[in-house]
């Protein structure tokens, strides 16, 4: 029991990314609110789930309700 309390007090970062995008430093910091950052990925492109900076998964980008959320359809082996 002690080790299943342990694990459940373990934190892990979960990251989803959509795409990139290189900027100048002049133009980051002229971003505002409201301004738009086109990303080198298309609507069709799967993000990419990483766990503390690990790749781990690639996925769909779904909306449930009011929420975005990640359909995940695929893992990622260590082989």
């Amino acid at each position: 029991m002690a080790i299943n309390t342990a694990v459940n007090d373990v934190s892990v970062e979960i990251s989803v990314v959509l795409g990139k995008a290189t900027m100048p430093i002049h133009q980051v910091l002229k971003v505002g609110r409201g301004a738009v950052i086109e990303l080198d990925a298309s609507v069709d492109d799967h993000a990419w789930i990483f766990a503390n900076n690990k790749l781990i998964a690639r996925g769909e980008i779904v909306i449930s309700g009011e929420k975005v959320a990640v359909s995940i359809t695929d893992t990622m082996s260590d082989e």
